[in-house]
């Protein structure tokens, strides 16, 4: 196992770094060592919040003091197993509509491809979740095709529709709430990616796996009926997303 530091986040979290940068290596290190400290039931251990690079502990200092738990994260560490696939599939519907993706034709001409190679390239990734974080239920997904990075806009939209799909250097999210962004959108999804009402809120996790489907406008309308009744079911399979 590699290096890793332990740095106090005030008093009630510590933080563990694994490295630098976005690297799906670094995010399974971090993912195994949030899955074995919640597998240990270590008392005093409030939440683990897995970032890219780094997993937050929040604890409870009177329960467990920080040089107690740096131990047992020490511990924790030398006895990491790392996994290839730690999450579950999903495969997400997506509309490329022009009508849904504002900055579609923009990226098609800033990559010098075609709108429809845009399309291909992006539904094609086996895309991997970092993180949750910025939005209730937002998740962070890499890695986007080289040719498709872009930095973001240098002035962000003050407000775009819930579901947007969009990306920016290497990265790819579905926004679930209306909010502020400064990505490049480049279709919407009808799947709703947060219920606060739903047991456990988020629909993805980190270490999940995500495919997106492109699907027609009139499908896109179909699901998002669908999702507005509470009729749309989400599933993983083997442990693929389906809509239905």
């Amino acid at each position: 196992m590699p290096d890793y530091k332990v740095l106090p986040a005030g008093d009630t979290a510590l933080i563990v770094e694994f490295g630098e940068g976005i690297d799906r290596k670094i995010s399974q290190r971090v993912l195994a060592l949030a899955r074995s400290l919640n597998a240990a039931g270590i008392g005093g251990i409030i939440e683990t919040v897995p970032t890219f690079r780094s997993l937050m502990v929040y604890y409870d200092p009177l329960v467990l003091p920080p040089q107690s738990l740096a131990a047992r994260i020490d511990e924790s560490i030398r006895g990491l197993r790392l996994a290839e696939v730690a999450g579950r599939a999903w495969r997400l519907p997506v509309c490329y509509d022009a009508a849904l993706a504002p900055d579609l034709e923009d990226v098609a001409a800033r990559t010098g491809l075609s709108v429809a190679q845009v399309v291909e390239r992006h539904s094609a990734v086996d895309y991997h979740v970092y993180m949750l974080g910025f939005l209730p239920g937002q998740a962070y997904m890499g890695d986007v095709p080289r040719e498709l990075n872009l930095a973001r806009h240098e002035t962000p939209r003050p407000r775009i529709p819930a579901g947007s799909l969009a990306i920016a250097m290497a990265m790819t999210c579905i926004f679930p709430l209306v909010t502020p962004c400064g990505w490049h959108l480049i279709g919407r999804s009808p799947i709703p990616l947060w219920d606060a009402h739903g047991p456990g809120g988020a629909l993805l996790a980190p270490g999940d796996r995500v495919t997106f489907t492109p699907v027609s406008m009139r499908e896109y309308e179909n699901l998002l009926v669908k999702a507005i009744e509470g009729t749309l079911k989400i599933l993983p399979t083997e442990g693929l997303g389906a809509a239905a």
